[in-house]
C-alpha cells in the first residue's frame, strides 16, 4: 500500500523546520574543512589515479591505459620484495608492539612501586616522532660508538657486534624493533584502560579460587580484554601497510632492498630515480591504495561478525 503523502500543515511544517536551520552558519563553518579536504586529499588522490594511466614526463604524456599495472603486476621484481618485507612489518609489528604493551600494562597494573614513573617512561617515546627517532636508533645501531655494539663488546660479546642496518640478515629486524620501542607504550596506555575496566569481582573471584598470577592473567584478564587487543593489532596492521618515515630515516630502503615497503618504493620512482615519469609511481600508490582499502574492509567485516556471534 503506497504511502500517503504529507497533508499541507505537514508540509508547512517541514517547509519551516528547513527555514529555521542556520544553514549560512553551518556552511560558514564547514566550508574551510571542505575545502581544506577537496584541495589536499580528494583533488590529489583522483589526480594520482588518472595519472597512473598515462606515461608523464617533462616533455608531456601519453595515455597507456593499464600498461604500468601490467608491469608492475607481472615484471617488477623489487614491487614484490617492497611487498613481502611490508607484509613482514604488518604481522611481525602489531604481534611485537601489542604484546609488550601488554605485558608493559600488567606490571603497572601489579601495582609495582615507581607504577607513575614506568608508565612516563614507556610512553615518552610515542611523544616524539618518527624521524627523531629514527636518528635515535641511527646512534644506538652505530658499528664503532653505538651503545648496543658497546655495551656487547663490554660484556665480552664483541663478536656479535656488527652493522645492524648494514646487514641484510638484521636490517628490517633492528628497524621493527625500532619501531616496537615507539609504540609500545601507546599500547601499554590502551591496554591500561582497559584493565582498569575490568570488573573487581571477577577478579576477585579468580582470586578467591586460588587462581595463581598466569592463570589468572591468562584465563580470566586477557580474554576479558582481548577486543581491545584485536582493535589495537588491526590499528597496528593498517598502520604498518603504510609505513615510511622510520624506515626512509634509518635505511632509505637497503641495504639490497632488505628493508624497502612499498611507501619507500613509490617515493623512490617518484623523486629519486631519473626515470622522469609520474605515472608508473601513481600506479604503484593507487594499487597500494586499493589493497589497504580492500584489506580495511576484510579486517572491518571479520570483526563486526565475531562481535554479532559474541552477543
Amino acid at each position: 500500500m503506497p504511502a500517503e503523502a504529507p497533508e499541507p500543515r505537514q508540509w508547512r511544517q517541514i517547509l519551516d523546520r528547513v527555514a529555521s536551520t542556520p544553514w549560512i552558519e553551518f556552511s560558514v563553518f564547514l566550508f574551510p574543512a571542505v575545502l581544506f579536504y577537496m584541495v589536499f586529499t580528494a583533488y590529489p588522490v583522483a589526480r594520482t589515479f588518472i595519472n597512473s594511466f598515462f606515461v608523464i614526463t617533462p616533455l608531456g604524456s601519453e595515455y597507456i591505459g593499464f600498461e604500468n599495472y601490467r608491469e608492475i603486476i607481472f615484471e617488477d621484481w623489487v614491487f614484490w620484495k617492497a611487498v613481502g618485507n611490508t607484509l613482514i612489518w604488518s604481522i611481525v609489528g602489531p604481534i611485537v608492539d601489542v604484546g609488550l604493551g601488554l605485558i608493559l600494562a600488567l606490571v603497572i597494573y601489579s601495582g609495582v612501586r615507581l607504577g607513575a614513573f614506568y608508565r612516563f617512561v614507556w610512553f615518552a617515546p610515542v611523544l616524539i616522532s618518527n624521524v627523531v627517532a629514527g636518528i635515535l636508533w641511527l646512534w644506538i645501531y652505530n658499528y664503532d660508538w653505538g651503545v648496543l655494539n658497546s655495551a656487547l663488546r663490554a660484556v665480552g660479546l664483541g663478536d656479535w657486534a656488527m652493522s645492524w642496518l648494514g646487514n641484510t640478515s638484521t636490517a628490517l629486524g633492528a628497524v621493527i624493533a625500532a619501531h616496537s620501542w615507539k609504540w609500545a607504550g601507546f599500547d601499554m596506555v590502551v591496554c591500561l584502560a582497559a584493565l582498569y575496566a575490568l570488573p573487581r569481582e571477577v577478579l576477585d573471584a579468580s582470586e578467591l579460587d586460588n587462581c595463581g598470577w598466569f592463570a589468572k592473567t591468562y584465563f580470566v584478564i586477557i580474554p576479558m580484554i582481548k577486543r581491545t587487543l584485536l582493535n589495537l593489532t588491526i590499528l597496528a596492521f593498517i598502520g604498518r601497510m603504510k609505513i615510511f618515515d622510520l624506515v626512509w630515516v634509518m635505511t632509505t630502503g637497503g641495504p639490497l632492498w632488505s628493508t624497502e615497503t612499498v611507501s619507500t618504493y613509490v617515493y623512490k620512482r617518484a623523486f629519486n630515480w631519473s626515470t622522469f615519469d609520474l605515472g608508473y609511481p601513481s600506479a604503484l600508490g593507487s594499487l597500494w591504495s586499493l589493497v589497504i582499502i580492500v584489506v580495511v574492509i576484510l579486517l572491518t567485516r571479520i570483526v563486526s561478525s565475531k562481535e554479532r556471534l559474541e552477543y
